[in-house]
């Protein structure tokens, strides 16, 4: 009886041990599946920040540019959520003793062997996001980036067409957005001119449709293929379309390979016929209303000063076409070297302005340059070089790929688009699919499936966009005549010199670029005092805007936040890509 009794209770802790091995391998399995839905619906709208050209972003007030954030933010929870999926599968599998499953590709549910080439192909993307790899190693960062088409198509395959359309939304504004992009990108712009500056800066001056606007402080991608065939980098423009409505300008800091390269062609040439540009853009605000300030600060470091040369610009076609009070403008920039003094030629475009500086603009420069004393003979040599190059009937004037109302095309080619391709699967479903596979999964097999859904998808958006842009280039595509012409302009290997450092030692002229130095102070060998500076400013309403270094944005901000001045109402602009 004894006997009976301790194997009865040997028995129920073996029935409670197994009881309670179930129990957590089933907890464990149930928390996996939870995390890969909680993971899925982050990735429904991790490529939302990333469509520079959708109608979203400045809907909610946001730029291309303020959004990348977001994306970062979204693309950390989306692999950490799917790595611990994974892991957790894992672990459940080996104590299963069901490791097997791991290359399991069932071809009627889940692919568990599509999901891990998914996830190995994030985890690759996710390591080389980390601070120190994109900024060493940028073209490593840059590449692994186009395994996102890898990433989805595999997490596709892995939970099947059904289940991805959580995602489905987000990602398909994405595609959209990026096949434009690629239409637009197909094309070689017109180069006009180059100037380089002793700073080791170039600005870049393109022919464009007078018909494309944009707001200041838009940026605008670059390609170059005798550079790099593959690498894209933002730039912001420095012009203003109301000021000049047939040319777009940008700034190019020489600091990486790429730029170098760049600067190295520029400078070691005298005379080049052509240069072979591509560009995807502008982006930018919907709007930039600086005009609701009585007075406007804007601080800056170095090459931070390239976004408020767009909003100078504007404010000076502002004060030229319409009779609306211009703010007062005060530009507080601050230099390491005398050589970047030169970086405030570009405050006024290449072809320089028809007439004076307008009365109504109350503009004043404040100019500190750090660690020299004074402008030293580099800066008083002040050569700026000036490139100008031939036109080819291959370019293009940089056009907006959808026209004016590309907000209203884009919105047509995704209702449009999505719904051809409902009628497509509807037809090949009823008319193909079903006849011969009776819904089995027998011979039309879910992966076989879900590869017709992507195809589908693919051909219904390709043809849209191609349709929409086609559509657009032949009613907004032409170009002015005055454009297209062939401005054969000689390349100058002495030009002009810069007006900066030296304006005691020559007598001030009668233009708007004499007429802007006479409104500039130089300060060499300090720092600029912030606080005083901005609390000296007068107006009701002060806009401050800061450009440049985390430091200079967090002391500009905690002067505004500080309660001193309330008239002080800060924003920051700062580079994200």
């Amino acid at each position: 009886m004894k006997r009976n009794n301790f194997l009865c209770k040997i028995l129920n802790i073996v029935n409670r041990l197994i009881t309670y091995e179930l129990r957590w391998q089933a907890k464990l399995e149930s928390a996996a599946l939870r995390l890969g839905l909680i993971g899925n619906i982050c990735l429904a709208f991790l490529f939302l920040p990333v469509a520079r050209g959708s109608s979203l972003l400045p809907a909610m007030g946001l730029t291309s540019e303020s959004s990348i954030k977001y994306h970062i933010w979204l693309g950390h929870m989306v692999m950490a959520l799917f790595t611990v999926h994974g892991l957790c599968y894992i672990i459940y599998w080996a104590s299963m003793h069901e490791i097997s499953q791991m290359i399991m590709w069932d071809t009627k549910g889940v692919s568990n062997l599509a999901g891990e080439i998914a996830l190995a192909a994030g985890l690759v993307m996710w390591a080389t996001t980390y601070p120190k790899i994109r900024r060493r190693f940028f073209e490593v960062f840059f590449y692994t980036h186009y395994l996102y088409i890898v990433f989805m198509l595999f997490f596709v395959l892995h939970v099947g067409i059904s289940f991805s359309f959580i995602a489905l939304p987000g990602f398909y504004i994405f595609l959209v957005d990026r096949f434009l992009r690629f239409l637009q990108s197909r094309e070689n712009v017109r180069l006009l001119a180059a100037r380089i500056l002793p700073s080791d800066t170039m600005e870049l001056t393109f022919s464009k449709n007078s018909k494309l606007v944009y707001s200041p402080t838009s940026i605008m991608f670059v390609n170059i293929p005798s550079i790099s065939k593959l690498q894209w980098h933002p730039f912001t423009i420095t012009s203003s379309s109301k000021l000049e409505p047939e040319k777009l300008s940008i700034v190019i800091k020489k600091e990486g390979k790429w730029s170098t390269k760049l600067h190295q062609r520029l400078s070691s040439s005298d005379q080049i016929d052509r240069l072979a540009v591509s560009v995807e853009g502008p982006y930018g605000p919907a709007s930039a209303d600086f005009l609701r300030h009585e007075a406007l600060v804007m601080v800056c470091g170095g090459s931070g000063i390239t976004p408020f040369i767009s909003v100078i610009r504007d404010l000076i076609a502002t004060s030229q076409k319409e009779t609306c009070k211009i703010p007062k403008i005060t530009l507080i920039c601050a230099f390491k070297k005398s050589s970047e003094i030169s970086m405030l030629d570009l405050v006024l475009p290449l072809s320089g302005l028809e007439t004076e500086l307008s009365s109504d603009i109350n503009i004043k420069i404040e100019a500190f340059i750090t660690r020299d004393n004074d402008a030293g003979d580099e800066a008083k040599a002040g050569k700026i070089k000036t490139l100008w190059f031939k036109p080819s009937l291959s370019d293009q004037s940089i056009s907006s790929i959808l026209g004016p109302n590309s907000w209203l095309w884009l919105g047509a080619i995704l209702a449009s688009s999505f719904l051809i391709f409902m009628i497509i699967i509807g037809i090949i479903t009823r008319y193909y699919i079903y006849p011969i596979d009776h819904n089995t999964n027998k011979i039309y097999s879910l992966t076989s499936k879900t590869i017709i859904y992507i195809l589908v998808i693919s051909v219904s958006i390709m043809a849209t966009c191609s349709a929409a842009m086609l559509w657009n280039k032949k009613k907004y595509g032409k170009v002015e005549s005055k454009q297209v012409q062939n401005v054969d302009r000689p390349s100058p290997t002495s030009s002009p010199t810069s007006s900066w450092g030296y304006n005691s030692l020559r007598e001030i002229e009668s233009t708007p670029q004499e007429s802007l130095v006479q409104r500039t102070n130089l300060h060499f060998g300090e720092r600029p005092n912030l606080k005083k500076l901005l609390l000296d400013v007068e107006g009701s309403s002060v806009g401050v805007l800061v450009c440049g270094p985390k430091k200079m944005r967090q002391k500009v901000a905690e002067i505004c936040s500080s309660g001193l001045a309330e008239n002080l109402h800060f924003e920051s602009i700062s580079f994200s890509w």
